[in-house]
């Protein structure tokens, strides 16, 4: 993913093609020590809709796990063994006949990847990339394959020399030559995307003086205009995906498709690497999904559909590198969701919106401690007919604490909280105190009151009065 970290094996999930519209995947990493096993792995990725998975390996024991699944998938050469493919022939021959072979076609093979990030791999394996791609294709080809299995690489975004305006976009001069346009030259021959990883998380904590957070998570935004050809961009991501359409298209390779090999938002992060958080995360890749499967292309190019994979499918608990690196996962490694968002169509359809990103659901440990005496709300209460309590959002916690409850009550603690999503009954007053009282009391009264449930690690409290925030009522039982 980052260019500063090792390569990892990754799974993508479901590319769910729609009609005019793109697919979704998800990366499925594996610097882990405490991950499911690869059949566990796979029935996940099967509740979830998955029809199409990427290795960053040929793991045999994964690949056995996928024969049958339906689940179409990608391996991939890695760049250590890029030296050997580019060098002999023989070499690819043998890794075919024991990578792909044995297992094809019951397990769906449909794509190698050669090489991961290679122009900023620290060894210097770039001169061997586009030879090492053409042995491959070449051994597909003797085993009749190469109709059915493509060939490509993912390359960072970090291969431009300029990205913005968009309409800027250019390669790096000192690769063009070398490798650039060889290896564009040989995806339109056999008809293979360019894979590019694209993370506009690494653009905003860097530029966070001049791109907003809204820009960088698909909110609502009044965007940025391309000043040389008027173009309007609503989201980081789409102006750096049209950033690389303009540099293929300044070589005269504007026909070699594009495929989002990896993407993603941290769901944690270090003191330096601001805006990682479990609710952005939500935002950026649940806003994502949804561009993704209900619109069309970029401004530059609308009629192309977006194919994006998601970074990534776990939590990984041994990547080197910032705390990001560790938690760009939709899962912790006993399958509990991070943050809930749609991977599908359907999922879109049925579940609520998270355009705003503040009321994403959010799986996370909470904290249990003495459940405080009961209190009286103040003056944002109303008198109630009933006999009662009802829990609130304690207006001086940190809002750090507010949020990490609000994320854990309408999350794996199970409050209804489809009221305060944007547009529903009490989404207005949009405030975190609002929407935490809400989220909190509905937790509190599906507990049946119960001692301890309206605490969250003292971020709430009990009042006595029936709370009312705008025209918002409180439930009072469930």
């Amino acid at each position: 993913m980052a260019t500063f970290t090792l390569p990892s094996l990754v799974i993508l999930l479901s590319f769910l093609s729609v009609a005019n519209s793109g697919s979704i995947g998800i990366n499925y990493g594996r610097i882990a020590n405490d991950l499911p096993s690869p059949a566990k792995v796979v029935q996940l990725l099967k509740t979830q809709g998955v029809n199409r998975v990427k290795l960053y390996d040929s793991d045999s024991n994964v690949l056995t796990s996928l024969s049958g699944s339906n689940i179409s998938v990608t391996v991939a050469l890695p760049n250590e063994q890029l030296f050997q493919a580019a060098s002999k022939q023989s070499f690819t021959d043998s890794w075919v006949q024991s990578n792909i072979l044995p297992y094809y076609p019951k397990t769906l093979i449909e794509f190698i990847a050669v090489g991961n990030e290679v122009f900023v791999d620290p060894k210097n394996t770039t001169p061997f990339l586009v030879p090492a791609m053409k042995n491959v294709y070449s051994s597909l080809v003797k085993y009749g394959v190469a109709s059915s299995i493509k060939v490509s690489s993912p390359v960072a975004l970090s291969a431009l020399e300029n990205s913005y305006p968009s309409s800027s976009g250019s390669f790096k001069p000192d690769l063009i030559e070398p490798v650039i346009k060889p290896m564009l030259s040989f995806l339109k021959q056999t008809g293979s995307p360019l894979m590019v990883n694209i993370y506009p998380f690494f653009a905003y904590i860097a530029n966070t003086d001049t791109i907003s957070l809204d820009y960088a998570l698909f909110r609502d935004n009044k965007g940025q205009t391309d000043p040389n050809n008027g173009l309007v961009y609503k989201s980081l991501f789409e102006a750096q995906i049209d950033a690389v359409y303009a540099a293929m298209k300044a070589l005269n390779f504007d026909d070699v498709a594009t495929a989002i090999s990896e993407t993603g938002w941290p769901s944690k992060g270090d003191e330096n690497e601001v805006g990682a958080s479990a609710v952005n995360a939500a935002a950026y890749n649940g806003n994502l999904v949804r561009r993704v499967l209900t619109g069309s292309g970029t401004p530059l190019k609308p009629n192309e559909p977006l194919n994006v994979y998601l970074f990534a499918l776990f939590n990984e608990n041994q990547k080197p590198g910032p705390t990001s690196e560790r938690n760009y996962g939709l899962f912790y490694p006993n399958e509990v969701k991070v943050y809930d968002i749609p991977l599908t169509r359907e999922g879109l359809e049925s579940g609520p919106t998270v355009n705003n990103g503040s009321k994403s659901v959010v799986v996370t440990a909470p904290t249990s401690s003495p459940l405080p005496a009961p209190v009286n709300g103040g003056g944002n209460v109303e008198a109630s007919k009933v006999v009662n309590t009802w829990c609130v959002a304690n207006e001086k916690a940190p809002r750090e604490k507010l949020q990490a409850a609000l994320d854990y009550a309408c999350g794996e603690g199970g409050a209804d909280c489809r009221p305060i999503q944007s547009g529903a009954t009490c989404y207005d007053p949009d405030t975190l105190e609002a929407h935490a009282s809400y989220a909190f009391n509905s937790y509190y009264q599906k507990k049946a009151r119960g001692n301890g449930t309206c605490d969250f690690n003292r971020a709430a409290y009990v009042v006595t009065q029936h709370p009312k925030y705008g025209s918002c009522k409180f439930p009072t039982g469930y």
